[in-house]
């Protein structure tokens, strides 16, 4: 059962800009396994903003916003088939557990301009 959902769209041209502003903006919101995916493009904001959409759309299917939980306790992983998945750590696991969250349903896309993500929580409700 779906007991939590959340969406979300970004600007790929503002993460391309926090990137190029903000050094630091990457190690603080992804992990180390996040940005390397990502650094694979010559071009990486598509994958970054992509990933960032996923974050906070997770962040508004716990009903969070975007205080209380660091972005780094949301990977979002890419399978074998290539197929996204999510891992959550720390406060963000806490928080879904206790919404009674099992396992995550992910979708995303992205063109040269808009990143999209869609997260939906599987599990009973607590």
């Amino acid at each position: 059962m779906v007991v939590c959902a959340g969406t979300d769209l970004v600007d790929v041209d503002d993460i391309r800009a926090l990137l190029a502003r903000q050094p630091r903006f990457a190690d603080r919101h992804f992990t180390p396994g996040e940005r390397a995916y990502c650094l694979l493009e010559r071009d990486p904001a598509e994958r970054f903003a992509v990933r960032f959409a996923a974050k906070e759309a997770v962040l508004k299917a716990l009903g969070t916003g975007l205080t209380g939980v660091a972005l780094r306790e949301i990977e979002v992983l890419r399978r074998h088939s290539g197929q996204p998945a999510l891992a959550l750590a720390g406060r963000a696991a806490a928080l879904a557990a206790a919404a009674g969250v099992h396992s995550w349903m992910i979708t995303l896309t992205h063109s040269r301009h808009l990143a999209y993500a869609f997260v939906a929580g599987v599990g009973q409700p607590s």
